[in-house]
């Protein structure tokens, strides 16, 4: 059986952090935004704009130098939209585990189901495939 491969991987840095320590929550939504758009393109070559994010919980703290990676699934492919899953992991690498964890043990962190839409340079929704082809 093969690895996954995510479709981002990312080490966090302190100008992600909170007041707290932790790497801010807007920041791992930022990024399962631009893992979304990463698979959407691999459906259809088009311009994408996100529509919803779908019941993001976070479950763990991300911290500074964990290496973070989202892994994506698409889930349906609409008439002019994509549905991808994106699930983030958390990779222990800071200079001390939390929480009793070990160093380089990978955790989920949250996973969220992203909402994209075909859209052309005027912005106006467009098909994902050429009408009449099926997949």
């Amino acid at each position: 059986m093969s690895e996954r491969v995510p479709a981002i991987k990312v080490v966090l840095l302190p100008k992600d952090t909170n007041a707290y320590g932790t790497i801010f929550g807007g920041v791992i939504l930022s990024h399962i935004d631009l893992a979304s758009a990463v698979q959407a393109r691999t459906v259809a070559p088009h311009r994408y704009v996100t529509k919803a994010m779908r019941e993001v919980d976070f479950h763990e703290p991300v911290f500074l130098g964990d290496i973070v990676s989202f892994f994506t699934e698409t889930v349906r492919v609409g008439r002019t939209s994509v549905t991808v899953r994106v699930s983030v992991e958390a990779e222990r690498w800071g200079a001390t585990s939390s929480g009793g964890r070990a160093i380089g043990e990978r955790i989920k962190v949250t996973e969220a189901e992203v909402v994209l839409v075909a859209v052309d340079a005027e912005g106006r929704p467009v098909p994902i495939r050429p009408e009449g082809l099926t997949v």
